[in-house]
């Protein structure tokens, strides 16, 4: 009853291993007068990544599957754009911590560069309530779990209710985690309602 649901695909190599070199390059070039990053910091980008060229291919991507969703949802408008998108790095051992979408219907992440230890993202029981009251379980299932894992590489694509609260644990690798989130929103909501937050 009432799912939430989190829709996951994986880009075939040949595009993936081209979007990845473009869009390091293109981040490369963004943060060439800022300090790297010591171990536990994170950084972020702009929320206009979806207007540069070395994301052409990324938002084709994103905006089929989108589209797949809407209908796999039974939407009746295809009129979305992209509120927002932006690149996260993670140093070893930096996180980011629970949290939200506001003021979109959908949110998603790509994943550029992950490794062992910096390749998972959590997914938060979206029912508050639901904590009331916590006795002890024998074992872990889907059924009384709060928390689920979905386990991400190079290449994979997520998409979820902007709604559903989520996190990343703390880079267990040892090199940077780099990753390209974004929003979508009806297009009459986003531009009449109020502005998409982040």
């Amino acid at each position: 009853m009432f799912p939430s649901l989190v829709w996951k695909t994986q880009i075939e190599p040949g595009l993936r291993d081209a979007m990845r070199a473009k869009i390091l390059a293109a981040l490369a070039d963004m943060r060439r007068d800022a300090p790297p990053l010591a171990p536990g910091q994170g950084w972020q980008s702009g929320q206009d990544l979806h207007q540069n060229g070395a994301m052409r291919e990324l938002v084709v991507c994103i905006d089929h599957c989108a589209a797949g969703v809407l209908r796999f949802l039974c939407i009746g408008t295809a009129d979305y754009e992209i509120t927002g998108c932006w690149a996260t790095v993670l140093a070893p051992g930096a996180s980011h911590k629970l949290h939200s979408h506001p003021n979109n219907f959908l949110s998603g992440v790509y994943y550029v560069r992950t490794g062992e230890g910096a390749d998972t993202i959590n997914f938060h029981d979206p029912r508050k309530q639901a904590s009331v009251i916590r006795p002890p379980v024998t074992e872990l299932t889907a059924q009384n779990t709060d928390q689920v894992v979905v386990r991400v590489r190079e290449g994979t694509l997520l998409l979820f209710p902007a709604y559903l609260e989520h996190s990343v644990d703390a880079n267990a690798s040892a090199d940077e985690r780099v990753s390209i989130s974004f929003n979508l929103m009806f297009s009459s909501f986003a531009q009449q309602l109020s502005k998409p937050l982040w």
